[in-house]
């Protein structure tokens, strides 16, 4: 378990005041674990929750079989006690000819499994969505409450760098609750996490442009669970920040009614005006590149949604 993985329990106590008790006995992890892991945040952020290398790293603990053992009892309903769990692979470890392992060995086991992992193979996807899956149960307040990120193949093609056509991507930050674009990003090729970190990176910071006048950071940011939004890089940014990420499960999308209306708006408001728009049942020949079409989409979300809306965030 990575320091994030211990600041994804840790921060249920540190930003939605859940108690320590209360966290040790819904994800399984020793209250003394939990204070320990605290204590490491308080005193030197996200970076002191990183695991400390042993000085018997690289020996094994024990064989990979016993461990491979022991977690799939763990995750097996109902669930062995400890000691129970202990006294099979003992017996296990002696079928395999292995040394028999520490009751705390196995204790450890059982303590370093995912604790969604735990959850859903124990009490159900429902008990999974309740307890790991947050997600969207009221309309943001203010602005910068809460941004969404999202990709989308745009309805258009473009002259690539070698005067082929090409179809690209874009990706959007929105305020929840003014329905403004804070940062975006044009680009060719499959969509990754250094796109969606751009995009972030031009929401944060004041615009030149004057009429563009969405800055901030946020207190969420709702994204998907793709490859392309999962990255260390991401997270730790999003850690240091203190922006709390919540991921929508795959297939579950959660609140992003107002950014797939702003992809529409676009595609029928602009991308339909410009050359190489892509019509149904039409092969246009593009004359846009990439610059020009970043162009033309940055003069449109500066005037994206309505002129009465809310739009201005604290920078």
């Amino acid at each position: 378990m990575d320091g994030l993985d211990r600041w994804r329990i840790l921060r249920l106590h540190v930003e939605d005041d859940i108690p320590l008790t209360a966290l040790a006995r819904e994800t399984g992890t020793a209250l003394r674990t939990l204070e320990r892991w605290h204590h490491l945040y308080k005193s030197g952020g996200i970076a002191a929750l990183e695991p400390q290398r042993r000085t018997d790293a690289g020996t094994r603990r024990a064989p990979t079989e016993l461990v491979a053992f022991v977690e799939r009892l763990a995750l097996t309903r109902p669930r062995p006690s400890i000691a129970a769990l202990h006294r099979l692979t003992v017996a296990e470890a002696e079928r395999l000819d292995h040394p028999a392992p520490s009751y705390a060995t196995v204790r450890n086991i059982v303590g370093a499994l995912d604790p969604a992992l735990v959850t859903l193979a124990l009490d159900g996807p429902t008990a999974y969505r309740d307890r790991h899956e947050l997600v969207f149960r009221h309309r943001a307040e203010r602005p910068n409450a809460t941004w969404q990120a999202d990709h989308t193949e745009l309805d258009i093609l473009i002259t690539g760098a070698n005067s082929t056509p090409e179809r690209p991507w874009l990706t959007t930050v929105i305020d929840d609750y003014s329905r403004a674009i804070c940062g975006y990003m044009v680009f060719t090729g499959a969509p990754s996490a250094m796109n969606t970190a751009l995009a972030l990176r031009q929401a944060i910071w004041r615009k030149e442009e004057p009429a563009w006048a969405m800055c901030g950071i946020p207190d969420v940011l709702h994204i998907d669970h793709g490859s392309d939004f999962t990255s260390h890089h991401l997270e730790h940014t999003a850690a240091a920040l203190k922006i709390r990420m919540i991921f929508s499960t795959i297939g579950r999308p959660q609140g992003r009614g107002k950014i797939e209306r702003f992809f529409g708006t676009l595609s029928t408001e602009l991308l339909s005006t410009l050359p190489g728009y892509l019509a149904a049942g039409t092969k246009p020949k593009p004359s846009l590149d990439l610059a020009a079409l970043d162009q033309a989409i940055g003069g449109f979300i500066t005037v994206y949604p309505s002129p009465g809306s809310v739009r201005r965030t604290s920078c």
